[in-house]
C-alpha cells in the first residue's frame, strides 16, 4: 500500500512539473496600454483622484485570471500617482480587456517635481514612466510592466 502512495505522489509531482514547464515555455508577457487619463468625477476631499483607462492584451492561448494590480506613475523620477486594485477582469485567450483604475496623487513627490520644474524653467520635455505589477495567480509569476516615454513641453 505504501508503494501505491509513493507512486501516486511521484505522479502528482511529475504532472505539476509538466504543467509548470508548459506554462513557462509558451507564456508571453501581456501588453498593457494606457487608453485615457481624466480627473475622477466624484473626487471628495483635498486630494483629487484620477481615472486611468487600462487595456490589457493577452497574446497567450489561455485566459489570464488576474487577482490584482499595483501601479505608479512617475515624472522625472518623482512618484506622482499610485494605487492598487483587486478588480481586474479576466483577459481571454488571444483577447483583451478594458477597465478603469483610480490613482491618488503623492503630494510629496508632486511637490518635489514642482520644485524641480520651477528651478529648471528651460526644460523642453519630461520623462515619464508607468509601472504596474499584475498578479495572475500562483501558477504564473508576477507580471511587471514598465511603459516609459517623454512628454513634450514645447510645440
Amino acid at each position: 500500500m505504501r508503494k501505491i502512495y509513493q507512486l501516486v505522489g511521484l505522479l502528482v509531482v511529475l504532472l505539476g512539473l509538466n504543467a509548470c514547464a508548459a506554462l513557462s515555455g509558451n507564456y508571453e508577457k501581456p501588453q498593457v496600454n494606457i487608453t485615457s487619463f481624466t480627473l475622477a468625477p466624484n473626487t471628495v476631499g483635498v486630494a483629487p483622484r484620477f481615472d486611468i483607462g487600462i487595456q490589457i492584451i493577452n497574446p497567450n492561448r489561455s485566459a489570464l485570471p488576474f487577482r490584482g494590480m499595483t501601479y505608479a506613475v512617475e515624472i522625472e523620477g518623482y512618484r506622482i500617482l499610485s494605487g492598487a486594485t483587486p478588480d481586474i477582469p479576466t483577459v481571454p485567450a488571444y483577447g483583451q480587456a478594458d477597465f478603469v483604475i483610480q490613482a491618488s496623487p503623492d503630494l510629496f513627490g508632486s511637490a518635489r517635481l514642482l520644485g524641480d520644474l520651477f528651478s529648471n524653467t528651460q526644460r523642453q520635455s519630461l520623462n515619464y514612466s508607468f509601472n504596474a505589477r499584475l498578479d495572475a495567480g500562483r501558477l504564473l509569476p508576477m507580471i511587471n510592466i514598465e511603459e516609459t516615454g517623454q512628454l513634450k513641453l514645447t510645440p
